[in-house]
């Protein structure tokens, strides 16, 4: 059988998990760069049996599925994906499967994007590399300052307990957050959005991207927002409105955004949110790091070996 590993950016697969474990039974290749073309996906991908994905890299929908016949087993990064039409899946046969992932690495990502941004790392080194001037900025104090998280899950309250450690006030909303929830986390309930917004010197994004959740941050909230907070984003674009939020970095309605998490992924090297000195960005690395690799390449392969005994694991 043959075994395809999609958008194997820093050709780490093989590296991360026991891949000799199926030797004799399956046929692994890895492939390192990303298509989103729906022809070229074809065929490259005409003929195996099985393929490992990265959560919402490739999407496979209905007529990408219905164009690979020896397609049995498609396994994705993380407990759900979006990018994947599960019902078109289970109508052809397709056994879908997912792994496990911390919540460790999208937080730590957005603290160091936090952190880039309020005392302006990226501008520092700069001037330090190039003989620029020295101490041209003036960073923003964490302590006393609040926190606005827009939901509070696994990755949401570990944001929450690390921005204690900093002595910051936390605040947190979503549209189903309880009180007794944010009274269990140790942070403060949030009755709206516009509080939330208005309140927080940072606000970072939580949640999962849905037909609930998309555009959520739009030009309204930004309004909300004191011309001197920040937006963190490291869960999806779409939660966003690009249009919006382009428009007030331009016009220095908020201070800055640290975002790891674009509508189109790579992000076109014309876009302005590539130029836009107020934009902290990192090219969707939230979950990219070891541990996060070796449990998802782990578990792809304990999903292979257990589909080929019968007996699928981790079913999505």
């Amino acid at each position: 059988m043959r075994c395809a590993i999609m958008d194997d950016y820093q050709e780490a697969a093989l590296s991360m998990a026991d891949w000799s474990r199926l030797e004799g039974r399956v046929v692994v290749t890895p492939f390192h760069d990303h298509l989103d073309d729906e022809d070229a996906l074809v065929e490259r991908l005409t003929g195996f049996d099985v393929i490992v994905i990265m959560r919402e890299r490739t999407a496979f929908p209905a007529p990408l599925l219905s164009r690979l016949p020896q397609l049995k087993l498609l396994i994705t990064s993380g407990m759900r994906n979006a990018a994947v039409d599960l019902e078109a899946a289970h109508a052809k046969g397709i056994t879908v499967c997912g792994t496990d992932s911390h919540p460790a690495p999208p937080a730590e990502l957005a603290w160091a994007l936090i952190l880039g941004l309020t005392r302006h790392v990226t501008t520092e080194h700069h001037h330090m590399t190039t003989g620029g001037p020295w101490q041209s900025t003036v960073g923003m104090t964490l302590a006393g300052r609040t926190l606005g998280i827009i939901g509070l899950g696994k990755i949401g309250t570990r944001m929450a307990r690390i921005a204690k450690a900093f002595d910051m006030e936390v605040m947190a909303w979503s549209e189903h957050l309880t009180p007794a929830r944010c009274e269990e986390a140790g942070v403060t309930f949030a009755e709206s959005k516009k509080a939330l917004m208005s309140a927080s010197d940072i606000v970072s994004i939580h949640l999962v991207l849905s037909a609930r959740t998309h555009h959520l941050i739009d030009r309204q909230a930004f309004e909300w927002m004191p011309p001197s907070s920040f937006l963190i984003n490291t869960s999806r674009a779409g939660i966003v409105d690009q249009t919006a939020l382009i428009d007030v970095l331009k016009e220095g309605r908020i201070a800055g955004a640290g975002l790891d998490v674009f509508e189109h992924e790579p992000l076109p090297l014309d876009h302005p949110l590539r130029r836009l000195p107020s934009v902290l960005a990192t090219p969707h690395l939230g979950y990219v790091s070891d541990t996060n690799y070796r449990t998802w390449f782990g578990q792809a392969i304990e999903n292979i070996e257990a589909w080929l005994s019968g007996t699928p694991i981790r079913r999505l």
